[in-house]
């Protein structure tokens, strides 16, 4: 089974970098952070801590070829979900619906609750951080629907995420990743 047939049907896929850090790793110039919990993809597949904003792709409960692009902005918590051509949500009319709650969900268990705050700057009371107390502060500010001109680039790079899950693992460089410097100068 492919890994992109493995991922529709929400088995887990196992990727590079799952498990101990390989030597290419180890010597690359970002360091890969492992999730702080592991998560199944079939309900929220993509999701990252970027842009000053939490946002990711979230699959529709009803339609299995529709998913959702949703994010929320660090600080104001303006908050926007559309589809994946851009139609609007319907459920998120004046508050968060249930994909940025998933959204939410997800990058807590992939990045923690602690993260998650400190990067949306969400107050939680001193209390300690959960999904629920996050999502509840941020609803509680009354945040204002943001325009959803960051769907495409959101989506273009969960695209891009599923390209590489084809991939065989090797060593060898990739084309596009051509431009990033060589660990070691040959003199």
């Amino acid at each position: 089974m492919s890994r992109r047939a493995a991922f529709r049907q929400g088995l887990p896929v196992l990727c590079k970098g799952d498990g101990a850090l390989s030597d290419w790793e180890k010597r690359s110039a970002a360091r890969v952070a492992a999730p702080a919990r592991a998560r199944k993809l079939a309900k929220v597949p993509f999701v990252e801590l970027a842009d000053g904003r939490l946002q990711g792709v979230v699959s529709s409960g009803s339609d299995i070829e529709r998913v959702y692009v949703s994010s929320v902005e660090a600080g104001t918590y303006a908050f926007a979900c559309s589809t994946n051509n851009n139609r609007p949500c319907g459920g998120a009319r004046g508050s968060f619906c249930n994909h940025i709650r998933s959204l939410v969900g997800e990058a807590v268990l992939q990045y923690g609750a602690e993260r998650v705050a400190r990067y949306l700057r969400v107050e939680t009371g001193g209390e300690e951080p959960t999904a629920a107390s996050v999502t509840n502060a941020m609803t509680g500010t009354r945040p204002a629907p943001a325009a959803t001109k960051t769907a495409a680039p959101v989506f273009s790079r969960f695209l891009r995420q599923l390209a590489y899950l084809e991939l065989d693992p090797t060593t060898a460089p990739l084309p596009e990743m051509q431009w990033f410097p060589q660990a070691r100068t040959v003199a």
